[in-house]
């Protein structure tokens, strides 16, 4: 039985059949419609997610399956005490596959290893959120034709941000990737991804002012400063504006640059960037349902029995 904890978990060549399938089922969605007939899946959400939930039951409804979960730790047994080993156990009576979001770091990987059915980890924290980088790598590759040679540009919280931390891991095995890491001092990436950048050979730089690089990105990643990560509300309130993407910064970016953006937004990208046909962090949000779609397929084994 085969989980998704990380985005390593696929390699490349298991991430590119997956994205595969995730194309097809965007051009042929009545194909799949029934694929799933008779399937559950368990989302259980111990932290607040409108995206990523409903993104997990459009993708099992599409498929012909069907859902059952919470959204909120206060909605569940968790409330009592119950620990995420006995929930898993419990859904798994119940469910044909599970995704678990977790304020908590490695969180998933304990269900997962309790588990009698495929756990998905929809996010742990500040750690991981790898279904939003199979959702990025799919907007970049449908937009670009490639996940190969091009610069892109990580901006905001780089800290915190666990869909940053996921979308490097993966891209770091393409060829001739540069990162441009923008952020303020406080909310720079950990050392850890430092790490893995320079054990890679990976080029990278670090600059604070996102209008300094702006000409050199093919793909901007824009991120909120995340209030639910900071101890101290001050600390919030004087990084929350630091920076906002608006007509001024994309006029001095390439024709054929492309916005991505997880959401939910704050004021980082004003909304007069969202007519721009370089913004594609809506299209972002069409791909997620399609790579989901393709991931749950793949978990339960029936992306071969499709004909």
């Amino acid at each position: 039985m085969k989980h998704l904890l990380s985005p390593l978990d696929l390699s490349v060549d298991e991430l590119n059949d997956l994205l595969d399938l995730a194309r097809d089922i965007s051009i042929n969605p009545k194909k799949y419609s029934h694929v799933c007939d008779g399937k559950k899946l368990a989302t259980l959400f111990y932290e607040p997610s409108t995206r990523t939930r409903l993104s997990f039951e459009a993708a099992m409804i599409n498929l012909g399956g069907s859902v059952l979960g919470f959204s909120s730790a206060d909605s569940s047994s968790a409330s009592k005490g119950e620990s995420v080993s006995d929930t898993i156990r419990v859904i798994s009576c119940y469910a044909d596959i599970c995704a678990m979001r977790h304020p908590k770091e490695g969180a998933p990987m304990v269900a997962a290893s309790k588990s009698g059915i495929p756990v998905i980890n929809a996010g742990d924290g500040g750690h991981q959120h790898p279904t939003q980088t199979l959702t990025d790598l799919m907007t970049i590759r449908e937009l670009r034709g490639s996940l190969d040679n091009f610069t892109i540009g990580l901006c905001g919280d780089l800290k915190f941000g666990r869909t940053v931390h996921s979308l490097i891991n993966s891209l770091i095995r393409y060829k001739n990737i540069k990162f441009i890491l923008i952020s303020p001092k406080e909310l720079r990436v950990p050392d850890y991804i430092i790490d893995v950048l320079r054990e890679n050979n990976v080029e990278y730089s670090e600059v604070e002012k996102l209008e300094d690089v702006m000409s050199q990105l093919d793909i901007l990643y824009m991120t909120r400063v995340q209030r639910e990560r900071f101890f101290n509300e001050d600390d919030y309130l004087r990084m929350k504006n630091f920076y906002i993407l608006d007509k001024s910064k994309m006029n001095l970016a390439k024709k054929d640059m492309f916005v991505l953006h997880p959401l939910p937004r704050v004021n980082e990208i004003s909304v007069e960037v969202d007519d721009d046909p370089r913004a594609a962090y809506f299209k972002q949000v069409q791909y997620g349902v399609y790579v989901r779609m393709a991931l749950i397929l793949t978990l339960l084994g029936l992306d071969k029995e499709i004909q």
